[in-house]
């Protein structure tokens, strides 16, 4: 038969997948894959239910129902001082990866160069390569994951295209200073590139920082699109409920890839994330609050055990070197161990990097219950330490 396409063909279930399903066949702690072990707020499922019995339930319309994209600049200017016109700045897509989907087809053609910075989330990779895009990658160096504005400079080209940013960023958990951001800015005008900003956790910042998007910077209003998710602000990853804000000259090409991907997404579910964005800002600190408290329990358990737990500004995530812990040669190893062995499931780093990656980091995902981190440590605990637990 002919052959399939080569991006896909043969290519890898995710890493977050094969843990997840091996944490399952060991009856692990699942600390892999990036998902609350609990639902989002009652009031926003409860608007949800209610709009699903009142309908309708027919097709939305295809950029979104007004209410929600309503909903979303206002938000743009409540948290960031933006101002977008819901009627031609604003799509919503089902999830986060289909808006980086939409974005991508949109704007990269064949041979135009993408700048990439690793550690990145794992479907970038091959959506700009399906587009017929080349991957230009550079990378933040741990463990304080630090971009060198040189290797950025010169990553820029006659070729470049866009530039797509993770901001914060997973699996790093960092957050870009603004003296990284005013760079990346900078370049983008000066080569005149495009910036996709996958802004998913931007309501998960800790220490009361606050995030700022690339938009806001001189120049970037019109060549910036930006990917917000309430599955992370609402901690309602099934949902799948994402939006992209840009310039409408951006937004219009970007709406026609969203009409034949999904064309749209359930309006019970736009309508209850239309009602959730409008929450009180207790709601907004109170979430980065209970998340770092988490981080911290983690972070305390896994010290004393050893790791070297990396700096964490945001996210859902730790990562941690694992040199010298004796608990495998690789992090691939570790990982395969942990789950097997502890029944603990974590996740490689290295599955982060397209290619040459430093093979002594794993990532832990701490957006679960304390009772759930806490029997995670202890399986932890008597798996490296069994001759002290059982004396």
């Amino acid at each position: 038969m002919k052959p399939t396409n080569p991006v896909f063909t043969g290519l890898e279930t995710t890493i977050f997948e094969t843990m997840s399903r091996l944490a399952m066949a060991h009856g692990a702690v699942n600390l892999g894959q990036g998902f609350p072990d609990v639902d989002g707020p009652l009031d926003i499922r409860e608007a949800a239910a209610k709009a699903l019995v009142d309908g309708p339930n027919q097709y939305p319309p295809m950029l979104g129902l007004p209410e929600l994209r309503q909903a979303v600049a206002t938000a743009n200017k409540r948290f960031y001082g933006l101002d977008v016109d819901w009627q031609t700045q604003i799509v919503v897509t089902s999830g986060a990866t289909e808006a980086l989907t939409d974005c991508i087809m949109a704007l990269v053609e064949q041979g135009d160069e993408v700048i990439l910075i690793e550690p990145l989330y794992d479907c970038y990779l091959p959506l700009v390569k399906r587009a017929g895009g080349v991957p230009v990658r550079l990378r933040v160096t741990p463990p304080a994951w630090s971009l060198d504005l040189d290797v950025l400079a010169a990553a820029f080209s006659p070729k470049t295209k866009a530039l797509l940013i993770n901001n914060p960023m997973n699996p790093a958990a960092k957050v870009f200073s603004d003296e990284e951001l005013s760079a990346i800015a900078r370049l983008c005008v000066e080569h005149d590139v495009y910036a996709i900003c996958d802004e998913v956790y931007e309501h998960l910042v800790f220490e009361g920082e606050v995030h700022r998007p690339l938009m806001t910077y001189p120049g970037m209003a019109e060549r910036t699109l930006r990917i917000g998710s309430a599955g992370k602000t609402f901690s309602l990853t099934g949902w799948k409920v994402g939006y992209i804000t840009g310039a409408p000259k951006l937004i219009d090409p970007i709406a026609k890839a969203h009409q034949y991907v999904t064309f749209t997404t359930p309006p019970n579910l736009q309508k209850a994330v239309a009602f959730g964005l409008a929450k009180d800002d207790d709601y907004y600190t109170g979430l980065a609050g209970d998340l770092a408290a988490k981080r911290d329990l983690m972070a305390n358990g896994l010290e004393a055990l050893g790791f070297t737990v990396l700096p964490c500004a945001a996210t859902y995530f730790l990562t941690c070197d694992i040199t010298g812990l004796g608990i495998g040669e690789t992090d691939v190893e570790a990982c395969q161990r942990m789950v097997e062995e502890a029944g603990v499931a974590a996740v490689p780093v290295s599955a982060f990097y397209g290619g040459d990656a430093p093979t002594n980091f794993i990532r832990f995902c701490f957006c679960k219950q304390d009772h759930v981190i806490e029997e995670a440590m202890n399986r932890l605990t008597k798996w490296m330490r069994p001759a002290a637990i059982a004396s």
